[in-house]
């Protein structure tokens, strides 16, 4: 593992967590200066693959399209926030049915469940979901019947069963920073993330032993054992946002710059990095949340109010 990828000019993670104090928006926003991070290999985008054949095989990341607009948040508590597709839905729930939380506030527990995404677009839920435990950020997923989350002000991952309406299982990811210490580079408390692809469920965070590299976990849905752990050399401060595809993470440059790029790989397979320049368009100019729909192939991203989808296209490796 041969250091950093390219320099990174990132303000180092201070020790403990700074005490932040609440503003009216009762949200941190890192004030991260805005430069994007260097990349010292552009690598050429070699195996593009024929765009034209449909399947169902995993590849690399090849392309990212213009972000379609699916809905807008109409309040301030919506400028941050996640929506999602169950890739792998259990009955009742189809893979129409589609999530929502807006994230600004500290007491986030307002989970709305719509039909499908056009009733999402008219705003109206047809039902309302108040979680246990409050939620951190806008890391969450929902995968296989469950919505799986990090209660606020831990370093924890909860299941919380849309069918049952309780939490069902919960766990500590060890020694996982939180609440300010590793976020993403907009801030926001991004520290844990969790996503899903063609393989399964992951974690995304980092660890004082990493000194704030990326680190990835791949979970038991079920019971949220961690089955095993891959060290980057990627800085999670330095990334805007990360996602999974087929098993290898991609991050983000920025999350303001409208003409960003998927900047970085680490494959899972062979415990490699490398760098990547595909371009990626911040089209709101304020990025909060990004994962991948291993169902649709698709993004899932929040753009300043605006829940959005980019369509992706894999290469043969």
């Amino acid at each position: 593992e041969g250091g950093w990828l390219g320099p990174v000019h990132a303000v180092p993670a201070p020790a403990a967590a700074p005490r932040w104090e609440p503003q009216p928006l009762s949200y941190q926003e890192l004030q991260s200066e805005r430069t994007e991070v260097p990349v010292s290999r552009l690598l050429e985008e070699t195996a593009l693959g024929r765009p034209g054949k449909e399947d169902s095989g995993c590849g690399q990341l090849a392309w990212v399209g213009e972000p379609v607009v699916f809905g807008r948040a109409d309040s301030i508590a919506g400028k941050y926030g996640v929506w999602m597709k169950d890739p792998e839905p259990v009955p009742p729930f189809t893979r129409d049915n589609t999530w929502r939380v807006d994230t600004v506030g500290t007491e986030v527990r307002q989970l709305f469940q719509y039909e499908e995404a056009e009733q999402l677009a008219r705003g109206y839920p047809a039902k309302v979901h108040i979680l246990p435990r409050p939620l951190e950020s806008t890391g969450a997923v929902i995968y296989r019947g469950g919505l799986f989350f990090q209660p606020r002000q831990s370093r924890s991952v909860a299941r919380y069963d849309l069918r049952g309406e309780t939490i069902t299982a919960e766990r500590e990811i060890p020694g996982a920073g939180y609440h300010g210490q590793y976020p993403y580079s907009w801030g926001g408390y991004t520290d844990i993330d969790l996503a899903v692809d063609e393989t399964g469920l992951w974690v995304i965070y980092s660890t004082e032993k990493a000194r704030g590299a990326i680190v990835l976990s791949k979970l038991d849905p079920e019971t949220l054992e961690i089955r095993r752990t891959w060290e980057t050399n990627i800085r999670k401060r330095g990334v805007a946002n990360s996602f999974l595809i087929c098993g290898t993470l991609y991050t983000v440059s920025s999350y303001s710059e409208p003409n960003a790029t998927i900047n970085f790989a680490y494959d899972t397979a062979t415990g490699t990095s490398r760098a990547l320049s595909i371009p990626f368009e911040n089209r709101f100019r304020y990025l909060s949340m990004l994962d991948y729909n291993p169902a649709e192939r698709q993004l899932f991203a929040w753009d300043s109010f605006n829940m959005v989808t980019y369509p992706v296209r894999l290469s043969r490796a």
